[in-house]
């Protein structure tokens, strides 16, 4: 006699959608900046993100990617210790979590050092039929003047298995693809070595996926795999480097869905297609980042907006 087939997990959109979770105090320092550029590519021609003695010493714009997992230890956290349930959505196993898509938008320059906090809604929960996407947007504040945000963050999770209870299939994403017919602007390479998740998990992102080879193939990989936003980080300082001249301040927006694993060691080769900006004092890049050896798209549905008229960045 056969067992009875699973039943759907039971989801509360209402009480799910909205949720705000409690402010989450995070801290950083110019050292941690440093650290951070040089894991995603930065190197001795762009000192003015790992040199605190350059006039122009400035954060990387998509640094604040890295708190909600560093909060405010400057140790080594324990990974997923802290996690806050959300009413409606029921306990489920987080090994069955990967990371769908992720966007940044800045709203003014980082500080090089300080005590923020991060504040976070559930804006969205879905059942996509595999699996349930959870949809969180997090805006970074000072806490003495939390009018006015660093960055806004919107990232979902997919947790597979976790679908078919009925619930919305969730609003039409944009297609950033890339033009038809027509070959890259660009395409910034980057051949990343075998110890990079090692250097990158020092950013606050300690999951045993990204350095123990016992854990890996419990989850279905070979070995370790790289950070998903560590290849994220990649893409942004390629398109910042190659059309926004390095400068700190040119970051509008980033958005792109991860589609497959990286593996430490591999060449990312961000291919880009500039088109059609929204704004005169904008520019807008499509973008895909490959795994060259492999051939395989690993971001897909890439999009940056740059600013054409920023200036220097000055210290804060």
């Amino acid at each position: 006699m056969s067992s009875a087939a699973p039943q759907p997990p039971k989801v509360d959109v209402s009480k799910a959608v909205g949720f705000k979770q409690r402010p989450q105090r995070v801290i950083y320092n110019s050292r941690d900046l440093m650290l951070y550029a040089l894991s995603i590519g930065v190197h001795q021609d762009e000192l003015h993100f790992l040199y605190e003695n350059e006039p122009q010493f400035a954060a990387f714009p998509t640094y604040p990617l890295v708190l909600p997992l560093k909060r405010d230890n400057q140790g080594v956290s324990v990974y997923g210790g802290g996690a806050e349930d959300v009413p409606g959505i029921p306990p489920f196993d987080p090994n069955r979590l990967v990371h769908g898509d992720q966007s940044l938008e800045v709203l003014r320059p980082l500080p090089l050092e300080g005590t923020f906090e991060l504040h976070t809604t559930v804006t969205g929960v879905y059942d996509k039929g595999k699996g349930m996407v959870i949809e969180r947007t997090t805006v970074m504040v000072d806490p003495k003047d939390p009018s006015k945000p660093y960055s806004s963050m919107k990232g979902s999770a997919f947790v597979r298995g976790y679908g078919g209870w009925g619930g919305p299939k969730g609003p039409k994403q944009d297609s950033y693809e890339p033009p038809k017919d027509k070959q890259p602007d660009a395409v910034h390479e980057d051949k990343t070595n075998d110890d990079l998740a090692i250097l990158y998990r020092l950013s606050g992102d300690y999951n045993p996926l990204h350095i123990d080879p016992k854990i890996a193939p419990r989850v279905g990989f070979k070995k370790p795999i790289l950070h998903g936003l560590c290849t994220y980080g990649h893409a942004a300082h390629a398109a910042v480097k190659t059309f926004g001249h390095s400068n700190p301040n040119a970051l509008k927006s980033i958005t792109g869905r991860f589609t497959a694993p990286v593996y430490p060691g591999d060449t990312l080769a961000t291919k880009m297609w500039k088109v059609p900006a929204d704004a005169k004092d904008q520019e807008k890049i499509i973008f895909q980042v490959v795994a060259k050896e492999r051939d395989q798209v690993v971001i897909n549905g890439g999009c940056v907006v740059l600013w054409t008229n920023k200036g220097p960045q000055s210290k804060l």
